[in-house]
């Protein structure tokens, strides 16, 4: 149980908090686990101050309650509560969660900001990778546009006598953001470069190379006239500065030839992404704003908050499924009236949060001017967040969409991506951008406008313009009272937040109505079906998953859901192929919908939404470049402001991929560096009743294996939270030769700071770390895996524990391995194909790989 801490505080230990979210989530361990991991309130020393969500929704309601009391006619804590209870109705971004009441640490509540004013020089460039990096610890993604730079072989004031280019400045970037760890996550960055500058050849191969570029998204900006060239077989002349009436540098480029480079990219490692620059600026509100600063120059890590330097934007979604009434039969319907009550409530909230968000700003300031260091080395993250502060208030933005959409039409009955399907979508993001318009323009008569708000200056806006032809007397008010945010929607990916709603992600259709995970059987469990033994000899049950709502459907629908979850994997894929034909699942999953109508969707959508939207159209195996081509046009064409393409198997020449190059060695450097980054594994000896824990760890360079350590998981390895996946590995040479070197192991805490296990090559056991040594050498003399998992099972000297010692370095090893076929990557947890959502490889057990 847990401890008293003052006299209202208590904490609760692991077990209490994750049994009481299991029950929060009907039993569902992937949603209890992920809510403890990233939202729950915890401090420094991961004391839970939390034990199930509902106590995190009661700390929201209060503190935005609080904030509406400042004003006219306010939402009670109770009514708040409701709107959050359950994860039903409305979902506020993952930073919101965790950030919102949190006196533990000191952090942002938004999501995304964008950095860079643009200066191109070393100071320059070293002052926005601080910017990132002071950004990052306090949670928020950034992006940052590259496009001030100058191109590689210009001449420079300096001893290097020319420019290196950009790409050697994404790097360091990239590699700043794997330094800085957000509540025991890496930090997340985009980087963009115009398709005019000299160096976007470039900077769209700059990630081809594995092992480069890892810690960033990057996107090329592409503007109407490349596009119009590309479709009528033309010549295109990029420049630097990009926008520049007397250039420095002009170069005339055939512009279908780039073209093919970015397509091909993208059919292959699906990066990078395209944003179409001129209809994102065409369409910004903001940027009528230019004189105010309100220039849109980068977007947030995942494309959906177009911003400029300086501004943020906190995130809350309307789950659309629970607007559903009786769904899944044929008297289904969406409640719009509640709808439409729900959109007015989440405004209100969202403009609470952005006072929110500058109390939060003030406490980091207050932070900054106490902490130890002289004032010129504060004097920058100082001026970072007085100009967010600043930003923040002139604007008010928020960031409010969906998530849940594929539930929502399949409980209508409607097919994911037909003409029917993409009309409803089309009308209900219609509704929800004038609803909260309408709401923005009553916020503005009881709080008065954002501070720069000026019709004028606004009317010629197409999005306003949409807004005034489909209500008029809207237009009107606001042009009257004004609006109380600057911009307000767009759709973000709801990856984790989707987990806990258990629904489709943002408007993704679902990721598979039934899929296969599997589960170790204990030693001594011997009630569980074994239905394989693995070439280690543990023993294995296949466990049948349903997506939450197609479970729901096969309910109302009368079958017996717990009859086929308990079928053997014939019998299932079977049976679940005849029924999933009957369901409106059936064709409609990530890798079935139709590219041609999934981009048509997100246009039509792309036109009620005055930010952006994160989406990725999937492509079966086999689609040829000219399809990815294809595409690409058609959501320019279609008003998309932006499209990742994923094709089932890019991506699959690096780690977790398949093919002939996982038997060529892999080159390491010949001194192994100070550091190199590390993941855990955990696993149990099954030789022993009730089993052993064993650790080990791996660490890598490039991402590819490069040293293991591992044994018993005893001593100081015990202190290790079991939430800790990732670190790095230390090696500390001893002044004392006669001890030699050790090997220490680093990871994040709960709010960054370093934890230490000091020399993890002594705590094992000598045989064990014997062996260590002997496969790591295969590992930096580059043996190719498969290799050295078939040598190390052949490892036998009688020793007490060598098998599970043997079995764990071999589950290891293979963990960067993919399932030795070309069909994509699979995914070590449940075995099932990976796919790319939302901007990153998943699958529907919620394991993150790549």
């Amino acid at each position: 149980m847990g401890e008293k801490q003052g006299l209202e505080e208590r904490t609760y230990d692991y077990n209490e908090a994750i049994n009481n979210s299991l029950e929060y989530f009907k039993g569902d361990k992937l949603a209890a686990e992920q809510w403890i991991r990233k939202y729950s309130l915890k401090d420094s020393k991961g004391n839970l101050y939390e034990s199930s969500p509902e106590d995190m929704h009661h700390r929201l309601a209060k503190e935005i309650s609080r904030i509406e009391k400042k004003y006219e006619n306010p939402m009670q804590e109770k009514e708040i509560y409701s709107l959050l209870k359950d994860f039903k109705y409305l979902i506020p971004g993952g930073s919101n969660m965790s950030g919102i009441g949190n006196d533990k640490q000191i952090t942002s509540l938004s999501n995304c900001f964008v950095v860079g004013e643009g200066f191109d020089s070393y100071g320059g460039i070293m002052h926005v990778d601080q910017e990132q990096v002071q950004l990052m610890k306090r949670r928020g993604g950034v992006g940052h546009d590259l496009s001030h730079i100058r191109p590689k072989g210009t001449d420079v004031k300096n001893s290097a006598l020319t420019s290196t280019g950009v790409v050697p400045f994404m790097e360091r970037y990239s590699n700043s953001t794997k330094e800085v760890a957000q509540d025991g996550r890496r930090g997340a960055l985009m980087l963009s470069l115009s398709i005019k500058h000299p160096d976007a050849e470039s900077f769209i191969d700059a990630k081809m190379t594995p092992g480069k570029i890892t810690g960033a998204n990057v996107s090329v900006k592409i503007d109407d006239k490349f596009m119009e060239a590309v479709k009528n077989n033309e010549k295109y002349i990029q420049q630097w500065p990009i926008d520049s009436d007397k250039p420095e540098i002009t170069r005339e480029i055939d512009a279908k030839e780039l073209w093919d480079k970015i397509t091909n990219n993208a059919w292959k490692y699906a990066e990078p992404g395209v944003l179409f620059w001129d209809t994102i600026k065409r369409e910004s509100i903001p940027d009528v704003y230019h004189e105010y600063g309100f220039e849109t120059k980068s977007t947030n890590p995942c494309g959906e908050i177009p911003l400029c330097p300086y501004d943020n934007c906190r995130l809350l979604s309307l789950n659309l499924f629970s607007y559903i009434e009786s769904p899944f039969t044929k008297d289904a319907k969406f409640n719009e009236a509640l709808f439409k009550e729900h959109a007015h409530k989440a405004i209100r909230i969202m403009d609470d949060i952005v006072d929110l968000e500058q109390e939060k700003i003030n406490s980091i300031l207050e932070k900054i001017v106490s902490d130890p260091e002289p004032d010129y080395i504060k004097a920058n993250e100082k001026r970072l967040w007085g100009n967010i502060s600043e930003k923040t208030e002139q604007g008010r933005r928020t960031g409010i969409g969906i998530t849940g959409e594929g539930d929502m039409l399949a409980a209508l009955g409607f097919r994911y991506g037909n003409e029917e399907a993409i009309n409803f979508s089309e009308e209900v993001h219609k509704t929800l951008a004038l609803e909260i318009y309408r709401e923005s323009v009553e916020l503005s008569k009881e709080r008065g406008a954002f501070p720069i708000y000026d019709s004028e200056r606004e009317k010629n806006n197409p999005f306003i313009k949409r807004i005034k032809e489909a209500d008029p007397k809207l237009y009107e008010e606001m042009v009257k009272y004004g609006r109380r945010n600057i911009a307000a929607l767009t759709i973000a990916p709801t990856g984790t937040v989707s987990i806990m709603t258990q629904t489709t992600s943002g408007i993704e259709p679902v990721y598979l109505p039934a899929y296969q995970r599997n589960v170790k059987v204990e030693i001594n469990d011997k009630n569980t079906r074994v239905d394989f033994v693995d070439e280690e000899g543990i023993k294995w049950h296949t466990y049948n998953v349903f997506h939450p709502q197609f479970k729901e459907w096969l309910k109302i629908n009368g079958y017996d859901s717990k009859k086929i979850e308990g079928m053997n994997t014939e019998e299932f894929n079977k049976e679940i192929e005849k029924i999933a034909k009957e369901s409106p699942y059936y064709k409609s999953a990530s890798n079935d919908v139709n590219w041609i109508q999934k981009v048509e969707m997100q246009g039509r959508i792309q036109k009620w939404i005055d930010h952006s939207i994160s989406a990725t159209t999937n492509m079966p195996k086999g689609t040829s470049q000219k399809i990815v081509a294809e595409a690409y046009m058609k959501a320019w064409e279609s008003g998309c402001k932006g499209m990742t393409v994923y094709v089932d198997g890019a991506r699959g020449r690096g780690v977790l991929s398949a093919g002939k190059n996982l038997e060529e060695k892999i080159k390491f450097p010949k001194e192994r560096p100070e550091k190199v980054e590390a993941d855990i594994l955990r696993f149990k000896n099954h030789d022993k009743n009730g089993g052993e824990d064993w650790i080990a760890f791996i660490g890598k360079i490039n991402e590819h294996p490069f040293e293991i350590f591992t044994g018993r998981s005893e001593g100081a390895m015990l202190y290790i939270p079991p939430t800790i996946n990732k670190g790095i590995i230390k090696k500390v040479n001893s002044e004392n030769e006669e001890e030699g070197s050790r090997y220490d192991f680093i990871y994040k805490n709960e709010v960054g700071f370093d934890n230490v296990i000091g020399g993890i090559s002594h705590q094992f056991k000598r045989e064990y770390w014997n062996l260590a040594r002997l496969v790591s050498a295969h590992l930096r003399e580059g043996t190719p895996l498969p290799n050295l998992v078939r040598i190390v099972g052949k490892l036998d000297d009688g020793a007490e524990g060598i098998n599970t010692w043997k079995s764990g370095v071999k589950r290891a090893l293979k963990k960067y391995i993919a399932d030795g076929t070309d069909s994509g990557i699979v995914c070590p947890i449940c075995k099932n194909k990976i796919i790319f959502q939302n901007g990153c490889e998943t699958c529907g057990c919620g394991e993150k790989c790549g």
